[in-house]
């Protein structure tokens, strides 16, 4: 631990408790409306945590007109004023708070005094949750990982509100927590704190959340062992009204019971679906209660059986991102974005010959969806749950299947069936090769289903190639000039380059392929690229070692690297916080860079290549 003198407050000479450590932070400028409109703007001496708050030790942005992204970072001269342990959470007692102590002047413009307090008292803690200022309380959970806590009424109802700051530095999406309170409450529900603590450590070994993706607990969590995990939501058509949001990437986690945790492996769109129909939100809340009655039980006689393996979950039902199912008046529409015929190609090939299923995706451009009901006896039950006022005219469907057993003599070209909240397709073996062969070469293909001499009860199944999927880094822009990487193609980097110095440690995130003009869809093939990536961010990591500590007390541990590769044109962008680096590093990251660019521009096989990496400055922890 590093000592440090003591802090005075202003306006009060009596000196902090011993328990009190110092930090700094820089306040940047709001941006030209774009992080007011998403908050209001706090009073100068408040963390606020739609931007981005951090102590020296936390990753931080600040910003600029071009960025939205936050602004207060943070100069300090100390090192980590909390410790290097994993997790800073008490056996008894909460973890250590930020507190502001007032302003002074610095680099960086004004600079917020933050002390770390150590065993905040929860009485004056929930004293001020009530009062329900405009800004969080701010839990100190790692070095690089912040939970910020208030109290909010989310649709009429009164909630905790707790969120991540600091999982994107671990490629992780930052993590959005609404539970409902209990009458009365006057815990602040802490076990949220651990959870989040482990996620970060799953997130270091490569093991992150997606879009229905879960995570479960292994004790009693909240006060109750019947409360199984968290099914994790990307919100679609909740409101997210008067809500604190991070910095895209982000997911709300819902509390499920164990008795779900089955189909939150196994089929979690289900579940999604059945929590939306339960509490009367589309397509589901996003808030979390505790104590409630699960809405599945024994698995009993669902199709679900015969698709996927609940005993050992070995297997289940192959998804393909942005795979979509419509029905509509005597017509369903199976349809496949273009750019997803490989994954479709994979699951085809592992299926049986007989059979076809596949999962299909949450289905944004329908205006209602089937849902599958288990009754208190256990049987399934199909109902549909739709937009609140909106007239029905497309309904999603959660899976589709073609049975490939229909003996062509029983007078039926095909058959087609709602079953649970899925179709089912009965057709010939022959059909059934003609369908796989259009997948295959990428065709579209209409079943008639009906008797072949009854046109007008008749019904169409279509299959149809659609426009790319590009439904991914929403909201995400380059800290370099906030330049939006919306549908731009990235891949997360686990235990890639890593340098350490001075206490802190560099670590490469994620790397973007940007597009250009020759190829409208970024790269043919990024693996293609992976060497030279490794390559050039070695290079950058190197070059910043001696700078790390400099460039966090500046509020710039979020970094980006924009590369471009073309045979009359070879260069680099570097920056942080929506501006480029200041001269003093740019020597030092031209002789680094310089050579290992060149020589990648030289093996060049095919057209230009502009990429960004982006990096994150932490602190070291054990």
């Amino acid at each position: 631990m590093v000592p440090v003198g003591v802090l005075k407050q202003p306006g009060n000479e009596g000196s902090l408790t011993r328990e009190q450590r110092r930090v700094w932070f820089a306040d940047g400028v709001l941006p030209n409306g774009d992080a007011a409109a998403e908050s209001p703007k706090p009073p100068a001496s408040s963390p606020a945590p739609s931007q981005s708050l951090a102590i020296s030790t936390y990753s931080n942005k600040s910003c600029t007109p071009e960025s939205s992204e936050a602004a207060h970072t943070p100069v300090a001269p100390v090192g980590s004023p909390v410790g290097s342990s994993l997790s800073l959470i008490p056996e008894d007692g909460l973890p250590p708070i930020l507190i502001s102590t007032g302003v002074k002047g610095g680099t960086g413009g004004h600079i917020t005094d933050y002390a770390v307090e150590e065993r905040p008292s929860e009485i004056v803690l929930m004293q001020q949750l009530e009062e329900g200022g405009p800004d969080p309380l701010v839990f100190v959970l790692n070095a690089n990982l912040l939970a910020m806590v208030k109290l909010v009424n989310y649709v009429n109802r009164k909630c905790w509100y707790v969120t991540t700051k600091g999982m994107h530095a671990v490629g992780q999406a930052e993590v959005v927590i609404l539970l409902q309170c209990l009458p009365d409450e006057k815990t602040v529900p802490k076990d949220i704190f651990t959870h989040f603590v482990q996620l970060y450590q799953e997130a270091l070994s490569g093991n992150v959340l997606s879009h229905l993706s879960h995570s479960f607990f292994t004790q009693s969590f909240l006060g109750s062992k019947e409360h199984g995990g968290f099914l994790y939501i990307s919100p679609s058509f909740q409101s997210l009204q008067d809500l604190l949001l991070p910095n895209p990437p982000y997911l709300f986690g819902i509390l499920i019971q164990k008795w779900e945790t089955p189909w939150a492996k196994v089929f979690p769109i289900r579940l999604m679906l059945r929590l939306g129909a339960e509490y009367r939100f589309y397509p589901c809340p996003l808030f979390s209660v505790r104590f409630r009655k699960p809405l599945f039980g024994e698995t009993g006689h669902t199709i679900m059986n015969l698709l996927a393996d609940f005993r050992n979950y070995q297997y289940t039902l192959p998804v393909v991102k942005g795979l979509v199912v419509d029905m509509e008046v005597r017509k369903t529409s199976i349809k496949i974005p273009s750019n997803r015929y490989n994954e479709l190609m994979k699951a085809m090939n592992k299926s049986n010959e007989h059979v076809l299923a596949m999962g299909a995706c949450f289905n944004d451009r329908a205006d209602s969806h089937l849902v599958c009901v288990q009754n208190d006896d256990g049987n399934y039950q199909t109902q549909a749950i739709s937009i609140h006022h909106q007239p029905r005219k497309v309904t999603g469907a959660c899976f589709f299947v073609f049975s490939g057993a229909l003996k062509a003599s029983s007078g039926f070209l095909a058959k087609t069936s709602i079953v649970e909240d899925g179709v089912m397709i009965q057709i010939t073996a022959e059909t059934m090769d003609s369908l796989r062969q259009a997948l295959r070469d990428m065709k579209d293909f209409t079943i008639t289903c009906g008797k072949a001499d009854q046109e007008e009860n008749q019904e169409l199944v279509h299959i149809q190639w659609t426009e790319d999927d590009h439904n991914f880094n929403k909201g995400v822009i380059s800290p370099i000039d906030g330049k939006s990487m919306e549908s731009i193609t990235s891949v997360k980097i686990f235990h890639g380059s890593e340098f350490k110095a001075n206490g802190k440690v560099i670590r490469w995130t994620e790397v973007f392929f940007l597009q250009s003009e020759d190829q409208p869809n970024g790269l043919s093939d990024p693996a293609d690229h992976s060497r030279l990536t490794e390559n050039v961010a070695r290079a950058f990591c190197m070059a910043l070692c001696p700078h790390l500590k400099l460039l966090k007390e500046d509020g710039m541990a979020k970094l980006g690297l924009r590369v471009t590769l073309d045979s009359d044109q070879v260069g680099y962008l570097a920056g942080s916080n929506g501006q480029p680096l200041l001269p003093q590093y740019l020597s030092d990251l031209d002789s680094a860079l310089i050579p290992v660019i060149h020589s990648g521009a030289c093996q060049l096989s095919e057209g230009p290549v502009v990429m960004e990496l982006v990096f994150y400055i932490l602190e070291i922890i054990s």
